[in-house]
Formats: structure tokens, sequence, C-alpha cells
């Protein structure tokens, strides 16, 4: 047994059963180690993509994903979806190569110093540079890359050690750790914290996500009766139906569910992660702030919050309530806003205009995915759009990016998400722009035989910028672009291109290319004017009428 072959025996020890990446002359000692194991290799056809698609596996199982490259320019390919996973908090393993440590008869050609490259952007990075360490090493890494808070991490394996003699070492196993619950005195304080409240309010953030604290979650807001509402990514961590939600933190300030944030004195922030862009603005007359998470909050400017409630999420919450339930009268107290807030957010999702509004196409998508369907967004101006209007019912449903907020995203993460749930509706959400940035990716999911749909929001611009640019009084200037014919571009891969030709084809389209199974991709036109009407001068007036901008 050589290097290689040791480090993929403890890949199989962890129950990693892909590894996504493009290998180079350094790997091919791993690549043989993989053809010989019960490991897939999913090629992908840019480096980028396979981090992307091991990132979104370890959020959507809890599970560290893993992708390869070479070295230097390979490996630096691998940055921005390790920025994606650190800010995003999802466990991943990054496998990358690198010219020979004992002898380098090539000098320092593609040499790169990816240590200390990648260390300010994962939780560990590491050179193996023996092969009995690795057995040790693998296991760290994946302990480091699962523990609270998740995250990307480094593992780079040198030509030389890879192909070097192994000794017999077993792998080091892994085994189950529970983090401890929340102190009985923590969980006395905050119960006594909400009791007194008059107008409590729940929210829940990135970390309310976790695989599987959906259940824990869902029964914490049942039990108690508090109304909730969610920042971008705490959507659908409570399951749907309880008639408690009370809308989505897509901006900071002035938006329809501010009114229930502006009211309320205390807000139970459970999971939130100031990596998000903030959900609202603390101030010196704003609410008092419980933070409940796996670790202590980390203070911000615009987050402090005035107690705290750390442990093991979900059991410390079961203890919170078995305090709480039954035991607050003015539990709904915010409840009432509920039926205007939903409203308002509803307001034109069903005009027919062309090309289609924002709401339609959130409208319409919702129509054709069931409650389990899952949608991935890439990044743009839609995504306030989904993040505001998108209705989910079950956790991680709708994955978005509010952390890194990278373009490119949406298609390596749909993928991800259809491999793991093949039997289940997943749609891709792209712009035009961030489309373009990994469109070389519809080969590999054609190749892997995926059903996924890819729905293409064509403006021919890069749409968020050009409106920041026109809300803080620039001139319209070098953000628009040119686009391929989406429809040409698909069939070119093999696979149905269509293109919504009106303001009522959306929907079919949806739902016939779900039919029809395979990869398929759709193109709309998307008329970007209600960006300013309803996210600038709706929420003016609103704010105005409402006596000031919310604090």
């Amino acid at each position: 047994m050589n290097g290689a072959e040791l480090l993929v025996s403890a890949l199989e020890c962890e129950g990693v059963e892909q590894v996504f990446g493009v290998p180079g002359e350094e790997n091919l000692a791993v690549v043989e180690a993989l053809r010989r194991s019960s490991i897939k290799l999913v090629l992908t056809r840019h480096e980028q993509a396979a981090a992307f698609m091991a990132a979104t596996h370890g959020r959507l199982t809890g599970r560290a994903g893993v992708c390869l490259a070479t070295l230097g320019p390979g490996a630096l390919n691998l940055a921005t979806g390790a920025a994606y996973g650190l800010l995003g908090a999802m466990p991943m393993i990054l496998l990358t190569g690198q010219k020979g440590i004992l002898s380098r008869k090539q000098a320092r050609f593609q040499v790169v110093d990816m240590v200390s490259t990648m260390t300010p952007l994962t939780k560990m990075a590491r050179q193996i540079v023996s092969p009995a360490t690795i057995p040790a090493l693998v296991r760290e890494a994946f302990r480091v890359a699962q523990q609270e808070r998740p995250g990307p991490v480094l593992l780079e394996l040198p030509e030389d050690i890879a192909s070097e003699a192994a000794p017999a070492l077993a792998p080091v196993p892994p085994h189950r750790i529970d983090p401890p619950v929340a102190p009985r005195e923590a969980l006395d304080r905050a119960a006594d914290l909400i009791r007194k409240a008059e107008r409590p309010l729940i929210m829940l953030g990135a970390a309310a996500n976790r695989p599987r604290l959906a259940q824990a979650l869902s029964e914490f807001v049942k039990r108690v009766q508090i109304p909730f509402v969610n920042t971008q990514m705490g959507k659908g961590a409570v399951s749907g139906g309880s008639g408690l939600y009370l809308g989505t933190a897509a901006l900071s300030e002035r938006d329809y569910v501010h009114r229930a944030i502006d009211q309320a004195d205390l807000i139970v922030s459970i999971g939130h992660d100031t990596v998000e862009k903030p959900p609202f603005l603390m101030g010196p007359k704003g609410p008092t702030v419980l933070h409940v998470g796996y670790l202590p909050a980390t203070v911000e400017e615009v987050f402090f919050p005035h107690a705290e409630l750390v442990g093991d999420v979900g059991p410390s919450l079961g203890l919170l309530a078995d305090r709480l339930e039954g035991k607050l009268p003015r539990a709904g107290a915010l409840l009432g806003l509920r039926e205007g807030i939903l409203a308002r957010i509803a307001d034109r999702a069903e005009e027919s205009r062309y090309p289609l509004t924002p709401q339609r196409i959130v409208h319409d998508v919702r129509q054709v995915m069931p409650e389990d369907g899952i949608v991935c967004l890439d990044n743009g101006m839609y995504k306030i759009w989904f993040a505001r209007n998108y209705r989910t019912r079950v956790a991680n449903t709708l994955l978005l990016d509010n952390a890194l907020a990278t373009m490119g995203a949406g298609l390596p993460s749909a993928m991800m998400a259809a491999m793991l749930h093949p039997a289940k509706r997943v749609l891709a959400v792209c712009g035009d722009g961030g489309f373009m940035m990994n469109a070389q990716e519809l080969e590999t999911a054609v190749r892997l035989g995926l059903n996924l749909v890819v729905l293409i929001l064509q403006d021919d611009a890069y749409g968020m910028i050009r409106w920041k640019q026109a809300v803080d009084g620039y001139a319209d200037f070098g953000m628009t672009f040119g686009n391929p014919d989406f429809v040409t571009y698909a069939r070119a891969y093999g696979l149905p291109g269509r293109r919504v030709e009106d303001a009522d084809g959306l929907a079919p389209a949806l739902e016939a290319a779900f039919a029809d199974g395979g990869v398929h991709l759709i193109t709309v036109p998307i008329d970007y004017s209600e960006n300013m009407r309803v996210l600038v001068d709706e929420l003016r007036d609103h704010a105005s009428k409402s006596g000031g901008e919310n604090a």
C-alpha cells in the first residue's frame, strides 16, 4: 500500500462515496487508488464547480463533501469554493496535489504555497509529509470540518508521498460526538426573559438549517406558539403549516417584515450567523435579543445580543420549551401583523406582464415545485425576490447563499442536490451572468444522467449591480453584455432547451421539463423595473407612513 491508497482507505472509512474534481499528473496515484476503491470519481469541467458541489454535499448532509485538484493553477481554482464553504458553514475537504518534497526535478514549475494560500480560507490547512500520518490527519480533517462551526479543510498530498510505500496502518474510525446541552442556569435565565416579554418574536438564522435540526426546531415553535421570521439562509427551518410565519428578512430594514421586528420587545435569535447580511440593524432603542446557538454569538456593530443560550440547539430548545409551554399568554402578540405582511409581499404575484416580473416568476416556480422540491439559487437580484416571496415548508428546499454570495454556484449546487435526491424535483435558478460562469457543467450534469431543470432569468446585464448603480444615483454604465442563444446552447450539449415566449408560458414549460426527466434548460426574460418600484419607492413610502426608517 502506498500513501495514496492509505488516503483513499481513510476516505472510505469516513463514508465518502464520491470525490468531485479535476485531477492532474500530481494526483495520478490518488486517481488509481480511487479506481480500485468503492469511491466514485466525479469529473467536473472546472475545479470551482467541484468545490461548490462538495460544499453543497456538506450543507445538505452534515457530512463533509470531498473535492480534488492538482497543484498550483488547479488548486487555486478551489479558492472561491473554499470561501463559499467557510462563510456558509459547509463542511468540506479539499484534496490537492503538489510537486515532490523529497525530490523536485521540475524546480518551481507550477508550485504555489497552497497551505499558506488556503489558511485564511479554511479551518485547517496541512501538507502531508509522511504516509504514516495519513490516517490521523484524515480523521482530524473530517472532525474539524464537521464540528461547529462547520467549514472547509485542506489536505495537500505531494506526489512523492502519494507514491511512497506506506506502513500497514488501519484508518482511525470516526465516532459520534454529541455537543453539550445548554446548562440549567442558562435555560432558566432564557425562560425567564421570554416569560417577561410582551411581544416576543423568534428569528431563525443560517445555523437553524443544520441537517437534522428541523424536527426539534419545528417542535419548539409549535410548543411555545411564538411567531417567527427568518433570515435568507434560515428559510424552511420550521416545517410549514404552523400559521406562525411572519416573513423573511430579505433586506436589512424598512421591509414589511420589519413591522414585526420593530414592534418586538424580545427577539429570540436562533442560529443567527453574522456572516449573513443583517436581517435587521440593532440600535440603542431596539429590542432585547436572546442568542440561541451552538457557539457564543459573534458581536458585531449590527448584532450584539443581551443574553445567550449556548449548546446543542435541538435538545436545548426541547428543555427550554419544557419551561415555557402553556406559560406564555402573550406569545402571539405580534400575530395580528401576519396577514398584512404576507398580503403585501404577495402583491402582483399573478400579474400577466411580459417580460415576466420577479413576483410572477417566483409565484410560478412555487406552483410547480412540490413541498420537498429543491430550488437552488445562483446570485443576483432575483435572490432577494425569492427570499422575500418564496414560501418554504421543508428545511433546505431553497438553497441560497447569503454569506459569500458568489455568482456561479447555482448550477453546481443544484447538481449536487439532484445527485443526493434523484427522486425529487430540483431546479437551478440562475441569472444569465451567473449561469455563464459555470455553464460548462451542463456537460457534467448530462454525463451523470441527472434529473435537473435549469431556469435562466435573462436581462443581459449584471442586474443587481445595475440596480444598485441606479439607487445610488450613478449613470447606467458598464453593466450590460450579450448572451448566446440559450436554446441553441443547450442543444449543443445534447439537452432540450425552451424559451418562454409569453406571460403564461413559464409554469407549463417547467412542468413539461420535469415530466420529461433528464437535464433541461429554460430561459425566460425578466423585467427588473419592479426593483425600483417595490424595493425602493414603495418601501420608502411605507417607512415614512410608519414614522421613519427602522432602527
